[in-house]
Parts: C-alpha cells; sequence; structure tokens
C-alpha cells in the first residue's frame, strides 16, 4: 500500500474534542502504517509531536518526536517514539509555564503551564509495555499530546489569555 501524506485536523473539528479510545493489541499491520504516516504528516507540517485525532482518528496514539526548528530552536533531538495506550502515572509538583502552538490550531502560539517532569508508562509499536520518566521539553511534549487524547487542546489550559500571539508576531519577537 503506498504511504499517504494525512491532513491535519483543525480546530473545530469534533474528533479534536473526543476522548480517543484505547488501541487494540497486539498492533495491526493498518495501524503499523498509521504510525508511519502520522509520522510523515508530522515531520511535513514540521511539528514535535502529533496525536491520532490530529489526523482524524480517535485512538489513543501519539508520536513525540522534538528536534531543533524555527518554532522551536532549542528543542532536544529525539527520534520518533510512538507511545499507544499512554498513562500519566505521576507528575511532579513543579509547574513551568512555556510557549505552546498545535499543528491543528495554525498561527497561534500562547504560555502554557506543564508539570516539569512525568513517570509514564505506554506500549511501543512493537508491543512492549514501556515505563519512563521525562522532563523538561520533551515531558511538555507529552502532555500536550496526551491532552489531545482526552479531548483537550493547548488553549484549555491557557492562564493568561493576554499571552496569545500569531506565530508571526512570535517569531519577531524571538529573533
Amino acid at each position: 500500500m503506498k504511504n499517504k501524506i494525512l491532513k491535519i485536523t483543525q480546530l473545530g473539528q469534533p474528533v479534536l474534542r473526543q476522548p480517543s479510545k484505547p488501541v487494540p493489541l497486539p498492533l495491526s499491520r493498518v495501524h503499523d502504517r498509521l504510525i508511519d504516516d502520522m509520522i510523515r504528516a508530522m515531520k511535513k507540517a514540521k511539528g514535535v509531536g502529533i496525536a491520532a485525532p490530529q489526523v482524524g482518528i480517535g485512538l489513543q496514539l501519539f508520536i513525540v518526536a522534538p528536534e531543533p526548528s524555527v518554532r522551536y530552536p532549542k528543542a532536544p533531538t529525539m527520534p520518533p517514539v510512538a507511545m499507544i495506550n499512554p498513562r500519566l502515572v505521576k507528575h511532579s509538583t513543579k509547574i513551568v509555564t512555556d510557549w505552546e502552538g498545535c499543528l491543528s490550531i495554525p498561527g497561534l502560539r500562547a504560555r502554557v503551564p506543564r508539570y516539569h517532569s512525568l513517570e509514564i508508562e505506554f506500549t511501543d509499536r512493537k508491543g512492549r509495555r514501556l515505563v519512563g520518566k521525562l522532563s523538561g521539553f520533551v515531558a511538555r511534549i507529552f502532555q500536550h499530546e496526551f491532552d489531545h487524547i482526552h479531548g483537550n487542546v493547548y488553549l484549555d489550559r491557557v492562564r493568561d489569555t493576554r499571552t496569545f500571539m500569531t506565530e508571526a508576531e512570535f517569531r519577531k519577537r524571538r529573533s
């Protein structure tokens, strides 16, 4: 089957506001291909993560793949990791507020509070149940994508709406 570039779902589409269903395990070929297609869509859009609802599919699946870019120049580099049926096991009390944007809400940025560090559990694409600890920017990506599979977007977490700005204005202020 030919690889396809999936279209990014935009805010307003109902799938972005609905809780996702668990991915049936073991992973089917269809779901394995979906992971590859999601990674391609994320890279084409220059994102650092993407969740299945962002490509119109209500499943508990997302990709975490930070790398430096125009949007996130200080991001660490990490190969794409598919996180299937993830769980947030524990989080720090420390909260850090920083800038976020979203592929499903293009052209907008705001400051979002997130836990600094996390303990997580997820199934990888080989079917292994893994546990891990994340901190900083990678923990922020996990929480952003985790929100997507629960029907939430970063706008829901913004505490001060005066921090909203366009992507163009954000870039001007960052350079």
